[in-house]
């Protein structure tokens, strides 16, 4: 508690901070805090699940009081982050009693309306906030605080004009905190426009890299899913994370796991937010232990105990795939990342092997593997079916099952409420999210080393 105090945050949230049994600030905690407090505008790069959230919420609890008028603003890309934070918010404000509020789309907006009435902290996606602007049924013409929470990932999901003219509703005079997991040219521009002379702070990568043990797979399209069931079954994980870069691929994968067995729910934003919310309560409670998701659940979401996560497409940028792997090896526990590579994703997986940071080893199968059978995605059942394994019994992993394949999609996940303008066409315009190569030829045996891909 000592290292706390050191930093100058309001005894209100220290109490808070102890009841919670907090031992020591984190990097970015002990770095951020004091600027913040100080009430200097700051930019933070920090990865999800560094401790950010207390230090804009030491901030907000500085700078904002119970009166009924909207005093903060936190912008967030997701709709479950925007949950997420709302609620750490109010363990921290616990003692200044504030109404803490958080909007988003896919629910009804009139409950929203009636509780901005009476709002002193928001925390909403850009598409709600600025419906409810437009509406007339927000005022930020008190906003002290403005925090832009994951913008880096906003921006990538085509919010950075909604994000714009977000800000230009707010004061000019106020403070603005800006958290990245990266700061690209396009977040120093944005806070070039809207910040006034920003500290920026750095803190080291949360996922402790020498327990992180990342690996890939090579496999024909047909044996993909197998080998999925199969290295579930084999590894015997703890809490597992499987990402899909579409919705339809999340079902059909999340739907074929509970026919072979495995007990897996699915998340992405084609879902109900309440179907959204009671899936992860369910995954944070271990009721479930594999969560098959987009990349609506890659950022922001505080997700603990994440012992495996499995790439079963494979992302476009080095980015993408180390917000991902990220989830697991963080506290001093071990991880890994396991990617299944097949001839659609070869043309994203040399993109992101283009990060010479990334050490990512070939495995090989070294057992016999049953070949199930699976029919592709028809929009007109609930999900794909199995049959029988393949042939009688099995046959060498190596071999390419004559089973159908599943044949993909045309449809993104944007992870977060239907937004406006920009963001909206962005997303109609196009959005054929699983990858193509280009090339049809599958590697050639021993070519395991990462250059090999380029």
């Amino acid at each position: 508690m000592e290292k706390f105090k050191k930093l100058g945050i309001d005894e209100a949230v220290l109490k808070v901070v102890d009841e919670f049994g907090f031992q020591e600030p984190s990097e970015i905690q002990e770095k951020a805090i004091p600027l913040v407090l100080q009430g200097k505008d700051v930019i933070a790069g920090s990865a999800t699940g560094s401790g950010k959230t207390l230090v804009f919420g030491a901030g907000i609890v500085r700078y904002c009081s119970k009166i009924g008028k909207i005093q903060s603003l936190v912008l967030t890309p997701t709709r479950e982050l925007a949950e997420q934070v709302a609620n750490e918010l109010k363990k921290f404000s616990k003692y200044k009693h504030m109404s803490i509020v958080s909007i988003y789309g896919g629910v009804a907006i009139e409950p929203q309306m009636e509780k901005l009435r009476n709002a002193d902290v928001v925390v909403g996606t850009p598409g709600r906030i600025l419906d409810h602007l437009k509406r007339r049924t927000l005022n930020l013409t008190q906003v002290k605080v403005l925090v832009l929470d994951e913008a880096d990932r906003m921006l990538d999901m085509g919010f950075i004009y909604d994000v714009e003219s977000i800000i230009r509703y707010c004061p000019k005079t106020r403070q603005t905190l800006l958290f990245s997991a990266t700061i690209s040219a396009d977040i120093a521009n944005l806070a070039s426009r809207y910040m006034i002379n920003p500290i920026e702070i750095l803190a080291q990568a949360y996922v402790e890299e020498s327990k992180l043990h990342q690996v890939y797979y090579d496999v024909s399209s047909k044996e993909k899913f197998s080998a999925l069931v199969y290295l579930l079954k084999k590894e015997e994980p703890g809490l597992v994370m499987v990402f899909c870069n579409t919705r339809r691929t999340v079902d059909f994968v999340a739907n074929n796991l509970e026919k072979a067995g495995i007990e897996a729910s699915a998340t992405h934003g084609g879902h109900s937010q309440s179907k959204r919310t009671s899936t992860l309560e369910e995954f944070h409670s271990s009721k479930v232990y594999v969560l098959v998701c987009t990349d609506v659940a890659a950022r922001g979401l505080d997700i603990k105990n994440v012992s495996h996560v499995y790439n079963y497409d494979i992302p476009k940028t080095s980015k993408e795939y180390i917000h991902r792997v990220g989830r697991t090896a963080r506290a001093g526990k071990e991880g890994k990342a396991i990617s299944i590579v097949s001839d659609k994703d070869y043309e994203n997986f040399r993109e992101v092997l283009k990060d010479t940071s990334l050490e990512i080893n070939e495995e090989k199968f070294t057992e016999q593997l049953p070949i199930l059978y699976i029919r592709p995605f028809d929009r007109h059942r609930s999900g794909a079916r199995y049959g029988k394994s393949f042939g009688r019994g099995s046959r060498s992993f190596g071999n390419r099952s004559r089973g159908r394949s599943y044949g993909g999609d045309r449809r993104s996940d944007s992870g977060s409420d239907s937004g406006s303008g920009y963001a909206r066409r962005r997303r109609d315009s196009g959005d054929s999210s699983e990858s193509r190569s280009g090339s049809r030829s599958r590697f050639t045996s021993g070519r395991s080393s990462k250059r090999s891909w380029r």
